[in-house]
């Protein structure tokens, strides 16, 4: 491993297991010994800063995050960047979710993301919860006074790729479309995802891309693993995600990442 000197995880289906759950104890071992071999661990997920934060309580500060699919990025608690949805896109992204009755959307600030009553039932904002950890209620989505990073669309599972196509063919939205497959579709800003966070943390730290090695299982890391010198799909990963990355290590309910990151590491 002494070519690669960063190494960065999706959470969902990746990372993860499939109970949200990681190998604490498994992983405190493998970051001490990224430490000792000057390796850098970076986060890279589609879900909300705070809540990927509070899976790393006790070592959060040195890690990076690419959280909200790259509209957030942090070396440990040190803002990097954040984007800003500008009002005007902010609006018309609201007209067309509220011009489609069966999508359930998550609109996410800087500082909290906010549901709007009447469109989402108290059982499914418990849900949400899980992945934003801090999440508010709002009577409408428009009064909300906050900085925009993005959207998180939740659509039927067999629409998933037909609502990618319309938004990504629909010219009066301004925002990129991103998916993981499974429901959830992002909003975001062109340009914006979990490669051009990493770049901003690689650049940071004064790190090579082809010294990378990213681990992913959906469509919103193809961009992140093609950046990479060394991407790995997961065993559970789209066909699309396992061609373009050529290595693949075991599922994520196997701890294929941990796994993986052991060999390369000696351990």
């Amino acid at each position: 491993m002494s070519d690669i000197r960063l190494v960065a995880v999706d959470m969902d289906g990746t990372f993860c297991r499939s109970d949200h759950t990681y190998d604490v104890r498994r992983f405190g071992r493998i970051l001490a010994r990224m430490r000792e071999v000057g390796c850098r661990f970076v986060v890279a997920s589609g879900n909300q800063y705070f809540q990927l934060r509070d899976f790393f309580p006790d070592c959060d500060g040195e890690l990076g995050f690419v959280a909200e699919n790259g509209a957030l990025v942090t070396d440990g608690r040190e803002p990097v960047f954040a984007a800003s949805i500008e009002r005007p896109t902010t609006l018309a992204t609201l007209d067309w979710i509220e011009s489609h009755p069966d999508i359930i959307s998550v609109m996410s600030c800087l500082d909290c993301a906010y549901v709007e009553r009447g469109r989402m039932s108290e059982e499914v904002f418990e849900i949400m919860g899980i992945y934003y950890h801090r999440l508010a209620w709002a009577d409408s989505l428009r009064d909300v006074d906050g900085q925009v990073l993005k959207f998180a669309l939740g659509v039927p599972e067999e629409q998933t790729m037909g609502y990618y196509a319309e938004i990504r063919d629909d010219a009066r939205l301004a925002l990129e479309a991103t998916t993981s497959g499974h429901g959830a579709i992002d909003l975001i800003v062109p340009g914006c995802h979990k490669a051009s966070g990493l770049e901003l943390l690689a650049r940071r730290w004064d790190i090579d891309s082809a010294d990378c090695a990213a681990f992913g299982d959906g469509g919103n890391d193809v961009e992140m693993l093609e950046y990479v010198g060394h991407p790995f799909a997961m065993e559970n990963a789209s066909d699309e995600v396992k061609r373009m990355a050529g290595a693949v290590c075991p599922t994520n309910d196997e701890d294929g990442v941990l796994v993986t990151l052991e060999r390369l590491l000696g351990m």
